[in-house]
């Protein structure tokens, strides 16, 4: 019997929104790619494009041989997890997806395999792939297997690969054909989530965003990132952290304390830590934007000296600050990979994030769903709190912003 390896996955870049998957088979004997599919879907969620990256790759590892055993790798815990069996499908929207993914081949020829993203790159990237033409307003999609692939032939008799590819797109023709009802209304679907529809998800991961308390920058409004000096809580800071370490107490619904690795939001951290009996984990991907040239100025001074640089930051996520400083884009890529790893982690508990303004709001705008300008149309106060809450459908709830009761 042929063993197969399936490398699948999905995204959407809003959650939903624009969305696309992409799928592998591998020769599991010889590490040979033999086939590769991906589609731009339209708007869709995360869990959608993730299940249609896993049909497409089983519908090709059964044009290749039926009988094959197949092995299936995804980064995707949830998808894993309900294929598995040990997870319920109670989400409407995963059912029939689930099913579809289960009658491809016999459920004893096929195996799951939760992997960590950086060990789905291949599949990942062809999901990029059709988002990337999406967003240019392509209906993106691309099968290719072995006769088409430049990689060596399996062996076997003449005609065998060609055979093989033909078999493959056309079950990948199909694999889209049964999905274009679906892919019709995907955004009805997703979009009724929330008001009509009320399936029961399970507890979500809940962060609540702490930002630090006050430095001797931040009255100033000075920008104060992670390229600079990494100034101390003054003693108004101090003060806010006690405030705000009592009123968490007071909620006792926080089970663990993530923090970024600077002095403020550390101080922050030890501060409620010791009030709720609980220790601090420090996380790289929180840390505040580095600001380059930027670091210890006030708006208005840059505005003075770099006026082209402060407009064109203004203007595009992607500019960066005077002097190799870090853009919003390259922020929310941090943050977004740093969220998706807590959200595995934490799975139905409580967690306090104890970070900065960019990265709490841009959680926040990831999980509305909002453009990268929405950045600048939210405040956040020092030592406020919000919270977003992570389902295991992939969607979020925004259930606080910028709340500073405690603090008065």
């Amino acid at each position: 019997m042929r063993e197969f390896i399936v490398e699948a996955d999905g995204g959407s870049r809003g959650n939903p929104g624009p969305a696309g998957y992409g799928s592998v088979v591998i020769d599991a004997a010889t590490g040979e790619t033999l086939a590769e599919a991906a589609e731009y879907i339209g708007v869709a969620t995360n869990n959608v494009a993730e299940y249609r990256g896993l049909v497409a790759g089983l519908r090709a590892a059964h044009a290749l041989d039926p009988q094959a055993s197949v092995h299936v790798r995804m980064d995707s815990k949830l998808v894993v997890e309900q294929m598995s069996g040990r997870w319920k499908i109670k989400h409407p929207d995963m059912k029939p997806l689930a099913a579809e993914a289960a009658t491809v081949l016999p459920a004893s020829q096929v195996t799951y395999e939760w992997i960590p993203r950086e060990r789905n790159k291949h599949a990942d990237r062809l999901a990029n792939e059709a988002m990337d033409a999406g967003k240019q307003g392509k209906q993106w999609e691309a099968s290719r297997s072995t006769a088409e692939l430049d990689t060596p032939k399996p062996s076997g008799p003449p005609g065998d690969a060609a055979a093989g590819a033909a078999k493959a797109r056309a079950a990948l023709a199909g694999a889209r054909g049964t999905a274009d009802a679906r892919a019709a209304g995907n955004v009805a679907s997703t979009a009724s989530q929330g008001w009509s529809a009320a399936p029961d998800l399970g507890a979500p991961a809940t962060f609540v965003l702490l930002r630090h308390g006050e430095t001797a920058l931040t009255p100033e409004k000075r920008f104060s990132g992670s390229g600079g000096a990494d100034p101390d809580l003054s003693a108004a800071g101090r003060a806010q952290a006690e405030r705000v370490a009592a009123a968490l107490a007071a909620r006792g619904t926080v089970q663990a304390i993530v923090s970024s690795p600077l002095k403020r939001c550390q101080e922050t951290a030890r501060t409620v830590a010791a009030r709720l009996g609980l220790d601090v984990r420090i996380e790289e991907g929180l840390r505040e934007t580095d600001f380059g040239a930027w670091e210890g100025m006030t708006f208005g001074e840059v505005h003075e000296r770099f006026p082209d640089d402060m407009n064109a930051w203004l203007a595009s996520s992607k500019a960066e600050p005077t002097g190799g400083g870090e853009s919003f884009a390259a922020v929310a890529r941090r943050v977004t990979a740093t969220r998706d790893r807590l959200v595995g982690q934490y799975a139905g508990r409580t967690v306090l994030l104890v970070t900065h303004v960019t990265p709490i709001k841009t959680l926040v705008r990831l999980a509305l769903g909002a453009p990268p300008e929405s950045l600048f149309r939210m405040e956040l106060s020092a030592a406020s709190l919000s919270a977003v809450a992570y389902y295991g459908d992939g969607n979020a709830s925004v259930r606080l912003l910028n709340e500073t009761a405690h603090l008065r």
